[in-house]
């Protein structure tokens, strides 16, 4: 599989919620009707990394994307923690030089409809760059 794209998403759940991690998702996508958790990281509170699936098994995460993308997901809603946004930076630079020519963006570049992770991915790894 080519990964074109690192796709950065939220889980949308209340930002209080210390307790998401990726077997919570791994239920809530089940119960979806989906063959398990979509995402292939899930970046918790506290900024502990979780694996969801495997890199070479496809996501199901964006939709349009899904076939040539890796998805990662923020715990919360919209007040992520420093230690996940940390924790985002490396793992992102972490995965650019695994895959250096795959753009990172968030959901709602691919899906217009939703707000996730409702922050302008691209202009904030920009500013990491700089």
């Amino acid at each position: 599989m080519k990964i074109n794209y690192l796709v950065v998403h939220c889980t949308d759940s209340p930002n209080d919620r210390d307790n998401v991690d990726a077997a919570e998702i791994h239920k809530w996508h089940l119960q979806n009707g989906w063959s398990g958790i979509g995402y292939h990281y899930v970046i918790k509170r506290d900024g502990t990394v979780e694996n969801g699936r495997p890199e070479y098994w496809q996501g199901a995460h964006a939709r349009r994307v899904n076939s040539e993308s890796l998805g990662i997901c923020l715990v919360g809603r919209d007040k992520f923690t420093d230690e996940q946004i940390k924790t985002l930076e490396t793992l992102l630079k972490k995965l650019k030089g695994k895959y250096e020519n795959a753009k990172i963006i968030g959901h709602h570049e691919v899906d217009p409809k939703r707000n996730c992770p409702n922050f302008d991915v691209q202009n904030w790894w920009s500013k990491e760059l700089a």
